[in-house]
């Protein structure tokens, strides 16, 4: 493998308006293209918004959701990746023939769809048909996954992936800035938002607070720790629907450590040029080869009935 140059994006996404949220993932997309950028990831359900969903009928859900990859918005992704020479990977929901609908996540090049994924554990509407498998594929050489927001909450899915072949992961997120049982949760008040331009250290101080990054930074740089991969996390920043979002889009290599941000407040992208030496370097890739399956996997594997609680909705 040779290194490869990936970014990720934040920018505030306009509820159901996919023409708009489509000419900013163009503009993003030229702008990390002309910096060098190979591919470039952004949120969870970039194309079509995300919280407003919570409120949809099925109906309403079945006419926002498209067939991949003959849909318009997939279709319209692969002329912005063919035009700005860029593979771009962007989420929508997603319809198939059956009325089924789910949480997609998709890789696009200049040839075509390279990848789809469907959300494991998704929420955000009742109507919403979970995923069943995991995805690793080729992209510029390098083996990726993808799992999306509540999926990377589950320490299984990551190892799994991992161990697929996966050495890049993108978790595309809408996440952070709302309610839980944890200490220091919480919404953050939208007027912030408004007045960031005047009064942008009180936004950060939320942004930057249990109620975001720093409950992100509990977690997320374990994931990519313990599995020695690369961790592409996007998000959204703005409003989202009624919810202010915080953003920091980030890379995180497989020790850990973030080695690109979007700081911003504002859309932006963060770039960062992964070097598969770095993947075996990683205490993660030796605790990986010390594993003894034989003591758990049976316990791993037991019998479980799912149950899934989201505070918030």
């Amino acid at each position: 493998m040779q290194p490869i140059k990936i970014a990720t994006a934040q920018f505030e996404n306009k509820s159901g308006d996919k023409a708009y949220n489509l000419s900013v993932i163009d503009k993003l997309s030229a702008e990390a293209a002309a910096k060098g950028a190979q591919a470039i990831a952004f949120h969870e359900c970039s194309v079509t918004g995300y919280t407003f969903a919570r409120n949809l009928t099925r109906e309403q859900m079945l006419d926002l959701s498209e067939y991949i990859p003959d849909g318009p918005s997939v279709q319209k992704l692969r002329v912005i990746a063919a035009k700005n020479g860029i593979a771009i990977l962007a989420g929508l929901f997603e319809k198939d023939e059956d009325g089924k609908m789910y949480k997609a996540y998709v890789c696009v090049d200049s040839t075509g769809l390279v990848a789809k994924y469907r959300k494991l554990h998704p929420f955000i509407n009742p109507h919403l048909t979970p995923g069943d498998q995991y995805v690793v594929f080729d992209l510029l050489g390098w083996k990726c996954g993808i799992l999306i927001c509540y999926d990377n909450n589950i320490i299984e899915n990551v190892r799994a992936t991992k161990l697929l072949g996966a050495d890049i992961i993108f978790m595309p997120h809408v996440t952070m800035c709302t309610p839980s049982t944890r200490p220091g949760a919480g919404f953050v008040d939208p007027r912030l938002w408004e007045n960031r331009h005047t009064d942008p250290t009180s936004l950060r101080q939320e942004f930057d607070s249990l109620k975001g990054r720093a409950w992100l930074m509990k977690w997320l740089p374990a994931r990519a720790y313990d599995n020695a991969v690369y961790a592409v996390f996007s998000n959204p920043i703005g409003m989202d629907d009624d919810q202010l979002k915080n953003g920091c889009s980030m890379i995180l290599d497989p020790y850990g450590d973030v080695v690109a941000e979007c700081r911003e407040l504002d859309d932006a992208i963060a770039l960062a040029t992964l070097n598969p030496a770095h993947l075996t370097k990683a205490g993660g890739h030796r605790y990986i080869q010390a594993r003894r399956p034989e003591l758990y996997g049976d316990i791993i594997a037991r019998e479980h009935a799912s149950e899934q609680k989201v505070v918030w909705m």
